[in-house]
């Protein structure tokens, strides 16, 4: 089916909304650079969660997820929701203390936390890896996954009869012209309204997406084919449907997630502690720590990433996986599985219903780029234009160079797409060498002796160990050998960091006593410095933090499987697990109001 007038209608009515909060909230934006970047410290819970959700929810994130699922089945998806564990960690010990930490980003947390000129290069050299690297990387991942979309819907997109054309000595489709013409209005909107804009945009967004995903899922399970849900499984193997991988070589199901004894326990058992990963930091970092940062209080920084967790990891997965079932039937012979993700809407949705998609997937991807280049400008601007290039300026002065790099960033990021294919190798180069990073930066909160050089040795080292894996031991370290390679990369990386964190200096005494009369965050870690500070009280009750982490685990993988296991029609199993998911919210909500917020600071 082509898009009609009246979805091209509906598209730009999408496009009137976003720019339009986009003008209103620009006057708030331009006052300070806290208002740009951490609207004024002022978010409710429920736009900063919505906005941390909108920003994962990226244009590739339904194609991956139908790749994983035509891979392994519906199972296959615990190559990311393993992270869970990690994300509820950030709620219970981590998002009061950002919030309290009364910084900008969390690269300005080594200011507050470490001393001498080793913390002064750790500040100015995660600005720029991440803020501006790492930054590009991340947008151009997503502006390839745009492209894919557009040449699924568009595959004859010329102009002048020209399918291609050059950037820099490399050949970009046409259809590339588009996304360039989407990273314009986003920089639009992005430099005019900062955070506050960026939040209520990405709310808006993200019910625009998920609204969408949901209608595609319907008429995916009604299309001449399938026959509802009892159709879909009839024509697709059982153990597609299985929520739970196979642990255990070699698994008697071929098409099912099938994880040796060591991946899982790298996958579930390290991973999400030890590895930094855009999003999903232990500890948080990044775009999660500035919505914990920009909301109202420490209760409304711990909702928001709550809410955050429940509607990642439980409630918007499954029109993705219902869409992917469907198009393992009706595309069973297509190389490209990701792509198929987008022929469902192209083939099934009539006209109306096809804009409303183009839409959803339009707001998925302009959120995320949005969230991503708004985070990244906080970095060079506040921590390493600032206090490195021209520390001293007006507010009014950093407003403006903010703007400037947005703009920059996205122009950027546009150039990096033409190599993406060198730039793939590189980035799971990155990812693979992520590993150690993850223990540090949770430490890094609850143990004084933890200095700037910890930090730099644990980021390093992985690089050191990474080359002998693939090269003195042939390890294919992203594919078959991952848990081995993550496994001894965690275990070097840890014995490194620790090494270097007890030859080198700590953090001198006045700055850690500066830390911990902000952030108290209490425990055995800081006894040596609380106790020559007995009027400050630290947080305790660390048990009841932890018991509520647990709980807070089973209560989001109850609703998972609850609600797919309605779906699929297994509803003993589906009541059971509701139950479960009742009783640990009720019990989580009442520990929560009894402990968790007693402390809170405004």
């Amino acid at each position: 089916m082509g898009i009609s007038t009246l979805d091209w209608m509906i598209i730009g009515l999408y496009f009137a909304i976003s720019i339009s909060i986009g003008i209103i909230m620009s006057r708030r934006a331009g006052r300070s650079t806290g208002d740009f970047f951490l609207s004024g410290r002022n978010l409710p819970w429920w736009i900063a969660g919505t906005s941390m959700v909108a920003t994962t929810f990226a244009a590739d994130t339904p194609l991956a997820v139908t790749e994983l699922v035509s891979q392994s089945g519906v199972a296959g998806n615990w190559l990311w929701w393993n992270m869970l564990f990690g994300g509820m960690l950030t709620v219970f010990f981590f998002a009061r203390l950002w919030r309290r930490a009364g910084i900008m980003t969390d690269c300005e947390f080594v200011a507050i936390r470490y001393s001498g000129r080793a913390a002064r290069f750790l500040r100015g050299f995660r600005a720029v890896y991440i803020g501006i690297f790492m930054n590009v990387v991340v947008i151009a991942w997503v502006n390839l996954a745009m492209l894919k979309i557009l040449q699924v819907m568009f595959p004859e997109f010329t102009i002048n009869g020209q399918s291609s054309f050059m950037v820099l000595g490399n050949e970009m489709p046409m259809q590339m012209l588009i996304v360039g013409g989407l990273l314009l209005f986003v920089s639009l909107y992005s430099a005019l309204s900062g955070l506050w804009g960026v939040s209520l945009t990405d709310t808006f967004q993200f019910v625009i997406a998920m609204a969408g995903c949901v209608v595609l899922a319907i008429v995916a399970i009604n299309a001449p084919g399938i026959g509802g849900v009892e159709g879909l499984k009839a024509q697709l193997p059982e153990h597609v449907f299985s929520f739970t991988p196979v642990i255990g070589e070699p698994a008697s199901a071929s098409g099912i997630l099938q994880m040796s004894v060591v991946a899982f326990v790298a996958y579930i058992g390290v991973q999400w502690w030890a590895s930094w990963y855009p999003g999903a930091e232990p500890g948080g970092g990044g775009y999660v720590a500035q919505r914990m940062m920009s909301a109202k209080d420490e209760k409304h920084s711990l909702l928001a990433t709550l809410w955050y967790q429940i509607a990642h990891f439980a409630i918007r997965p499954w029109p993705w996986i219902i869409v992917a079932l469907v198009a393992l039937v009706l595309y069973p012979d297509e190389p490209d599985k990701g792509a198929t993700f987008i022929m469902v809407m192209r083939d099934y949705l009539p006209s109306g219903l096809l804009g409303l998609l183009m839409a959803a997937f339009l707001a998925a991807f302009m959120s995320t780029v949005a969230s991503q280049t708004v985070w990244g400008t906080s970095y060079i601007v506040n921590d390493l234009f600032q206090p490195f290039i021209k520390p001293g300026g007006s507010e009014k002065y950093y407003v403006k160079i903010s703007r400037f790099t947005t703009i920059l960033l996205l122009i950027l990021s546009f150039i990096v797409s033409g190599f993406f294919d060198q730039i793939s190798d590189a980035w799971k180069f990155i990812l693979a060498c992520s590993g150690g990073i993850g223990m540090v930066l949770i430490l890094r909160w609850f143990w004084w002796r933890i200095n700037a050089w910890t930090e730099i040795a644990a980021m390093l080292a992985p690089y050191a160990v990474l080359p002998v894996l693939v090269m003195g031991f042939g390890m294919d370290v992203y594919n078959k050998d991952f848990g081995w390679a993550l496994i001894i990369i965690v275990a070097f990386s840890s014995i490194v960091w620790l090494v270097v964190t007890f030859l080198t200096k700590p953090t001198d005494t006045k700055q850690l006593y500066k830390f911990y009369e902000k952030v108290h965050p209490g425990g055995r870690g800081w006894r040596r410095i609380s106790k020559n500070m007995p009027d400050v009280t630290g947080d305790t009750g660390y048990i009841y933090l932890f018991a509520s982490w647990i709980l807070g685990c089973m209560m989001v993988l109850s609703l998972l499987f609850a609600i797919g296991d309605f779906i699929f029609a297994n509803y003993m199993k589906a009541i059971i697990e509701t139950i479960i998911f009742v009783v640990s919210a009720i019990v989580l909500f009442y520990a929560m109001r009894a402990y968790g917020w007693k402390n809170v600071v405004k």
